[in-house]
């Protein structure tokens, strides 16, 4: 169903960029086989995002250093289309946001790479030490636990009259829906049966560009 929306969020990771970013990080420190399990338990819909979040920071314990790299990664791996969607999005008046469960100091670059202001990207910070060494994360974030991304999106609305839609490959991008927005699922990178049964709509992929026909 075409409708004409106000605000789109795009999710991040499977969805902007090929990658899952917490998953490159566990690679390069060498935790991949403990964390890759419970990133995916978490997108499917098997356990709450928050049971996870601090166990994965914790096995990887990334340094500012990792951090720029996986911003790097990123980029190099974008979904095909995903530049052209939101040029497009922007040049029709549409106010774009990145809305991830990921680490903001990486998911900024996606937004710069874009042309999505700073203020309209919204994930986790990450903090270090003096030495760039792990120091935590922002505990108190929305999108660090179940229904972040529903409350971050009432955020976003406010309460005035505007509508949004949300793109994601994941079930928390399915609570997006708890505010009032319209769910597209996107499978061109990875395929959630509880995001194909729950979604308002559903692009199968590889590309990002079937969007625009939902979206405008």
């Amino acid at each position: 169903m075409k409708q004409n929306f106000d605000i789109v969020f795009f999710d991040c990771d499977s969805t902007l960029s090929t990658i899952e970013g917490i998953d490159e990080l566990a690679v390069k420190a060498g935790v991949a086989e403990e964390l890759v399990p419970l990133t995916n338990a978490a997108m499917d819909g098997k356990m709450k995002l928050e049971e996870i979040y601090q166990r994965r920071l914790d096995l990887i314990n990334p340094t500012n250093a990792a951090l720029d790299w996986v911003s790097q990664r990123y980029l190099e791996e974008m979904v095909e289309g995903a530049e052209k969607v939101v040029a497009e999005l922007i040049k029709q008046g549409k106010e774009v946001h990145i809305i991830s469960g990921g680490l903001r100091h990486a998911v900024l670059k996606v937004g710069e790479l874009l042309n999505i202001p700073e203020q309209q990207i919204h994930a986790v910070d990450i903090f270090f030490d003096a030495e760039g060494n792990y120091a935590g994360f922002d505990q108190e974030s929305p999108l660090a636990r179940a229904g972040g991304k529903a409350k971050v999106c009432r955020q976003v609305l406010g309460k005035g009259e505007r509508t949004a839609a949300l793109i994601g490959d994941g079930i928390t991008d399915l609570e997006a829906a708890e505010a009032g927005v319209y769910v597209i699922g996107f499978g061109g990178v990875a395929r959630r049966e509880a995001v194909v049964q729950g979604a308002s709509a559903y692009i199968d992929g590889p590309a990002l560009t079937a969007a625009l026909d939902l979206l405008l």
